[in-house]
C-alpha cells in the first residue's frame, strides 16, 4: 500500500476545497419513494369513478384520510353493496376470528386488509406475513401492498381465479 496522508490540516483543506468547488451540472439524486408518496390514497387503493367503497372497523374520520374521491365514488360503513372493502384489523385474534366471513364475501370485488404498522402506537401483533397467510388460506391472493397512512399498511386481495 502506498502512503496515505491523513494529517488533519490537509484533510480539512481538501474537504473545504471540495465544498467550495461545486460540480457543474450536478443532478441531485431522486428519492427512492419519489412519486409514490405523492400518489393520492384513492388511486393507491384502486378506487375508480363510481366505485362503492365499504369500510369495516375503520378509524373514526378515515373518510377524511381518503381525501378527494374519483367522480361518483362513495364510501359506506354499512351495507352489502361494494366494489372494494377496506377492513382494518387491530389484532391477530380479530383477523383469525373474521377472515372466513370477510374472505367469503369476496367475489369479483377487492378486499384490502389493513393492519397497524410496526412503527405505529396502534401496533400489537399483526404483520404482513400473518395477513397474507390468512388470506391465502381462505382462497384469496394478494397482489398489491400499500402504505395507507402513517399508522396503517394494507394488502389487497382478490378471489383466486379458477382454471
Amino acid at each position: 500500500m502506498g502512503d496515505v496522508n491523513t494529517s488533519g490540516g490537509q484533510v480539512c483543506s481538501a474537504v473545504g476545497q471540495a465544498i467550495a468547488t461545486p460540480v457543474p451540472d450536478a443532478v441531485p439524486p431522486v428519492p427512492v419513494l419519489a412519486g409514490y408518496s405523492g400518489t393520492p390514497l384513492p388511486r393507491k387503493l384502486g378506487i375508480k369513478p363510481g366505485s362503492v367503497v365499504r369500510l369495516v372497523r375503520a378509524p373514526i374520520g378515515f373518510e377524511a384520510t381518503l381525501g378527494d374521491l374519483p367522480e361518483g365514488a362513495r364510501v359506506r360503513r354499512r351495507g352489502e353493496e361494494r366494489d372494494l372493502t377496506i377492513w382494518f384489523v387491530r389484532r391477530i385474534s380479530e383477523l383469525q376470528r373474521s377472515i372466513a366471513v370477510m374472505a367469503g364475501r369476496v367475489t369479483t370485488d377487492k378486499l384490502w386488509i389493513a393492519w397497524p404498522k410496526k412503527t405505529s402506537a396502534l401496533a400489537v401483533d399483526v404483520s404482513a406475513t400473518k395477513v397474507r397467510a390468512a388470506g391465502l388460506a381462505h382462497g384469496l391472493v394478494d397482489f398489491k401492498v400499500c402504505a395507507v397512512d402513517q399508522d396503517w399498511s394494507g394488502l389487497c386481495f382478490a378471489r383466486r381465479r379458477r382454471g
